[in-house]
């Protein structure tokens, strides 16, 4: 029995999380960090018990990080936008010694973290990063088809949709606006490359994907650290991609309209003798549309599916795997949230060898996910990831496959 620590651990993602964590019976003690210190009282009242606790920090003070973390087995960091706060609470954790799992997305928060391997190494802990949906749960059934089901992989296209959630915070909304502001890092022809989401070599990628349980909807590139990650764990590889959508997709619209406009700056300019910055007003303005938004699409629950092509060979014939999770009545908060929670239950069971950074597919055995998540997890009133697995052979013909079989 140990301590788990959950870094943001009242909000979207990490309440799911630590919801997951309470009910595993994993952990003798579970600390709710958060800045929001009423909110996370809330949470520890509404799941009980004496080995849930709430406790105030500050993710942008390195001292006041270590001091909440003090004693800890494993930290699990849900703090967002990763892009601000994971290279500082991963370079604390570290100094900390303590064994690390978050649920990164921002490839470029992805790169400075791998780049604090040796830190990691030196420091003797393990450290799972990107733990969440996507990346997190597409990379390890990426890893199960290459391990499993294929001699080669050749093509890797990750798809993703969801919202509906309840309420959303301003952290996921900077999330997005940084990746559309950013250079989308794609692995295309071999090789890596990056593109715009606004000029030609974006538009290029868009296309027109079925999501099963949710709709048929023009994905757009994003920038998630898979097409970083993976091709250094899948030799011969020539393409891996991630492409999505948030729901409905006016909303999605609105948030590319707002950058386009280019008020996302975070330099104060004046208004009527106030100092306003440009970001804090857009993600203002966008999460005050989202409601009319969501409902004037009928989006009255949140949903969502992740979605993973894997092409390749096998016995020198072609051969195509689909992976779908899909779920209505569940959004980002559990696809997100319940992978993270098994990656710290993973941590604290010793499955988590490697010592230093490591993405999933560098440290995560696929079957133990899968194991665990039949006996921790329940999703839709069922045990386990509701996974639906397709393979298409080389004559286009189609058949579903169980994940444990």
């Amino acid at each position: 029995m140990s301590k788990v620590t959950v870094l943001g651990g009242c909000g979207a993602v990490g309440s799911v999380a630590t919801g997951t964590l309470a009910s595993s019976g994993v952990f003798s003690e579970i600390t709710v960090a958060d800045i929001n210190i009423e909110k996370a009282g809330k949470l520890v009242k509404a799941l009980g018990g004496n080995s849930i606790s709430a406790v105030e920090f500050d993710a942008e003070n390195p001292e006041s990080i270590k001091k909440v973390i003090a004693g800890s087995s494993v930290v699990l960091n849900c703090v967002g936008p990763f892009y601000k706060f994971g290279p500082i609470i991963m370079k604390a954790v570290i100094e900390s010694k303590i064994n690390y799992v978050d649920v990164c997305d921002d490839f470029d928060a992805t790169e400075k973290l791998l780049g604090m391997d040796e830190d990691a190494k030196r420091a003797g802990i393990s450290a799972l990063i990107g733990m969440g949906s996507s990346p997190g749960v597409a990379n390890v059934l990426v890893r199960f088809c290459a391990d499993s089901l294929l001699d080669q992989v050749e093509a890797v296209d990750i798809y993703h949709a969801h919202g509906g959630e309840a309420e959303e915070g301003p952290a996921v909304v900077k999330h997005r606006i940084h990746s559309m502001e950013a250079d989308v890092p794609m692995f295309l022809d071999g090789k890596f490359t990056t593109v715009r989401l606004f000029e030609d070599s974006g538009k290029a990628l868009e296309e027109e994907t079925e999501f099963r349980d949710v709709g048929t909807y023009n994905v757009y590139a994003y920038p998630h650290p898979e097409t970083i990650t993976l091709p250094k764990y899948l030799k011969g590889v020539k393409r891996v991609t991630n492409m999505g959508l948030v729901l409905p997709p006016a909303y999605a619209e609105l948030i590319k309209g707002v950058v386009r406009l280019g008020i996302t700056g975070e330099e104060p300019i004046e208004v009527q003798g106030h100092k306003v910055i440009p970001l804090e007003f857009a993600v203002a303005f966008i999460l005050s549309q989202r409601d009319r938004l969501t409902k004037a699409a009928g989006l009255n629950q949140p949903m969502g599916c992740l979605k993973i092509v894997v092409k390749g060979f096998k016995n020198g014939e072609k051969s195509t795997y689909i992976f779908s999770m899909s779920s209505r009545g569940q959004g980002m908060g559990e696809g997100t949230g319940v992978p993270a929670a098994l990656g710290a239950i993973l941590m604290a069971m010793g499955k988590i060898k490697e010592k230093g950074v490591c993405p999933p597919e560098g440290c995560v055995n696929p079957m133990d996910v899968v194991e665990l998540a039949q006996t921790k997890v329940s999703v839709g009133g069922k045990k386990g990831f509701p996974i639906v697995i397709e393979h298409i052979d080389k004559d286009g013909r189609v058949e579903k496959l169980d994940l444990l079989s």
